[in-house]
């Protein structure tokens, strides 16, 4: 059974020189091991004027009229983190396979099930080096699976950030869809506005079977869901899509993946190529 707490103490002078950990167990009654686990996994936030951040020490200093926010929640808490895999490693940023059901990041009941916490917590272990901070440029949704760029300093975050906003990234996904596709021409363009958004996809047909279709995608704008949009404003919904598309008895996880970027780096100022391996991409 799930156990759920949300609350918060105001640091005052009787208090003030105790651990959060001491604070927000005696406030809750949860042991000061469940409230560090929680701190850790990004359940604790420190509110200090005007600055919100995630508390994960429990020996921080606290000052008089700071607030400490728990949002404790079991069933999150205990979540199973699916792990991505490093595909490269620039230093200033790194390339990941994101895989289906991991999130791009946390919410404000915990961010350890996310892809920037994990990688900002792991990528020093893996690759024998210092921690870095680990910071999005860009998205994908939960249920979308494939290669995602995880920048290690602000700079970085900015200068990506930049570019996938001003389409300077060819993105390149794969999907699954229901129906024949290949009725299609090749480079089917749809510019069906998003939210009352411009937004354009192309799509071409690669191979299908009797029931479904593989369809590569250049993403020319980044609208939320648009590519489910557009496939399911064609009549030919992805396969697994539970919000755009139909029933498929539940049977396989959202068909849809990134699979190459390809940008001139701002950094180094190369182009850099990155392609998802055959073997990790998706098939009829």
């Amino acid at each position: 059974m799930s156990h759920v707490i949300e609350t918060s103490v105001t640091i005052d002078a009787e208090n003030s020189l105790f651990k959060a950990s001491k604070i927000l167990a005696e406030h809750t009654g949860l042991s000061q091991a469940s409230i560090k686990e929680a701190m850790q996994k990004g359940a604790v936030w420190l509110h200090r004027g005007q600055d919100k951040k995630r508390l994960r020490r429990a020996s921080k200093r606290l000052n008089i009229g700071d607030e400490l926010f728990l949002n404790y929640d079991t069933d999150i808490l205990s979540q199973e983190v699916i792990e991505p895999e490093l595909i490269h490693d620039a230093l200033h940023y790194s390339v990941w396979f994101k895989p289906y059901g991991l999130a791009c990041q946390g919410s404000r009941w915990g961010d350890f099930a996310s892809i920037n916490r994990w990688v900002e917590a792991n990528l020093h272990r893996l690759q024998n080096g210092t921690e870095r901070p680990a910071l999005l440029a860009h998205r994908l949704d939960r249920a979308t699976s494939g290669l995602m760029l995880i920048c290690h300093s602000k700079q970085a975050a900015r200068q990506f950030s930049d570019l996938f906003q001003t389409g300077k990234v060819d993105k390149r996904y794969q999907a699954v869809v229901h129906g024949d596709f290949s009725q299609y021409p090749a480079q089917m363009e749809i510019n069906t506005p998003v939210d009352g958004k411009a937004a354009k996809s192309l799509f071409t047909h690669v191979q299908r079977d009797a029931q479904h279709s593989l369809v590569d995608i250049q993403l020319l704008t980044g609208r939320k869901h648009q590519i489910r949009k557009h496939l399911s404003e064609l009549k030919h919904p992805i396969v697994g899509d539970r919000l755009y598309g139909k029933e498929d008895g539940g049977e396989r996880d959202l068909q849809l993946q990134s699979v190459s970027l390809q940008f001139t780096c701002p950094i180094e100022g190369k182009e850099e190529h990155f392609s998802l391996a055959n073997n990790k991409r998706l098939s009829l």
